[in-house]
């Protein structure tokens, strides 16, 4: 991984609607050191119907999920703006479509690239509109077959789009036994493209592992706090832990680029000579005594004494002299 993970923290809905608290979630995502803060639009009637069930019953305020679609728009003016925004903290602005009519405001709004979620990846309608623009894409994989994502794969390059895929598990929150990280380089070695992860167990330690195994993306849902609003904050990073996360990447990434070559330890020389050790002995001793096992100790520093490593080639010899307790061991004390 010769650059640094790509973060990106998803707002998702954690708005929950509200445009002066999506601004604040940009300003706070600012200082976190992410690169990337993602948001979804939701244009009701393009993308659902008062048909659409509940993913999970979370909403009093709604009676529909379709409602809850439409409490969470925002018009193209404050899109414009939004983008604006992220532009002046230094953020990439990505967004995941739902609807041909999203895509179209998105272009207008001028996107960095776009994120499709794992529902949107057979939806070849609406990859075809955003192929069609050029930008680059990160796919989802969470709830595609192999079979599937073959089919997607092929679909994308067929349009010579730009893409990379995320392993993802649509559970909220993922448990351990679902994050599925063996698939980060299966995803590598089939599809020889970016890959990266994106997380919904709202655990650190989740993000960090994913990048030690070679995700070069992660993605994860970011909220003031878990106790909020929405469907996604069970699910989700606090601010505060975002900026762990990122710490803890990218010192990870630092690491993953200085292997350490076993057989070169020369930088320890000094280090050595201080923690090991020399032959000594635990106890006075008469000269001509046979030496056995019970008669000798370690003691620091190295260089004192014949090294410990070396106590077999003492043993039955004889001492020259009388020597007394913790007298380092050399060969000319030795018959």
């Amino acid at each position: 991984m010769k650059t640094k993970p790509y973060l990106i923290a998803e707002i998702a809905q954690a708005h929950d609607g509200s445009l002066g608290t999506l601004h604040a979630y940009i300003d706070a995502v600012a200082q976190t050191g992410v690169q990337a803060i993602k948001f979804q639009m939701h244009i009701a009637e393009a993308e659902s119907s008062p048909y659409e069930p509940f993913r999970v019953q979370f909403s009093r305020a709604d009676v529909t999920r379709f409602d809850y679609w439409k409490r969470m728009e925002f018009t193209l003016s404050q899109w414009k703006d939004i983008k604006k925004h992220c532009e002046e903290v230094h953020l990439d602005f990505i967004c995941s479509p739902f609807s041909n009519l999203a895509v179209d405001w998105l272009e207008e709004v001028g996107v960095h690239s776009y994120k499709i979620g794992s529902g949107e990846v057979t939806n070849f309608l609406l990859l075809e509109k955003i192929a069609s623009t050029g930008k680059p894409i990160i796919l989802s994989s969470g709830m595609s077959s192999y079979s599937e994502l073959d089919q997607t794969v092929a679909f994308l390059r067929s349009r010579k789009a730009r893409f990379s895929l995320l392993q993802c598990t649509t559970a909220y929150p993922t448990q351990p036994e679902q994050y599925g990280f063996n698939v980060i380089n299966e995803l590598k070695e089939r599809y020889q493209v970016a890959v990266g992860f994106s997380d919904h167990s709202a655990k650190v330690a989740t993000g960090i592992a994913a990048v030690a195994l070679g995700a070069e993306i992660l993605e994860f849902h970011v909220v003031f706090h878990r106790g909020l609003f929405g469907p996604d904050a069970p699910a989700s990073l606090t601010l505060e832990e975002t900026k762990e996360l990122v710490e803890a990447v990218n010192a990870i990434h630092l690491a993953l680029r200085h292997p350490i070559n076993k057989n070169d330890n020369e930088s320890f020389k000094e280090l050595k000579t201080i923690f090991e050790k020399s032959l000594a002995l635990n106890k006075n001793l008469p000269k001509g005594h046979a030496l056995t096992f019970d008669d000798l100790e370690s003691k620091k520093p190295k260089g004192y004494g014949i090294s410990a490593t070396d106590f077999k080639s003492v043993l039955g010899r004889k001492l020259k002299r009388d020597m007394s307790q913790w007298d380092f061991l050399n060969e000319e004390d030795l018959a």
